[in-house]
């Protein structure tokens, strides 16, 4: 092989491991995004359902309508 041909080679093999690396980072960043995302989700949930059972906790009958 000539010097040239192993000189590209060498610059697609340095230019795929960058760029490996990127999609690495990027990756991670995604998965960390996404756990974070699912606790926040979790967390609303939760307090979507305590608020739900606070309403029915309420006794409906006891409250005025609002137009009184």
């Amino acid at each position: 092989m000539s010097n040239e041909r192993v000189d590209r080679i060498e610059e697609r093999v340095a230019w795929l491991e960058h760029h490996v690396t990127a999609q690495d980072k990027a990756m991670l960043e995604l998965h960390e995004d996404l756990a974070r995302l699912r606790k926040e989700i979790t967390a609303l949930r939760e307090r979507a359902e305590s608020t739900a059972n606070l309403d029915l906790q309420r006794a409906p009958d006891s409250e005025r309508p609002p137009h009184y």
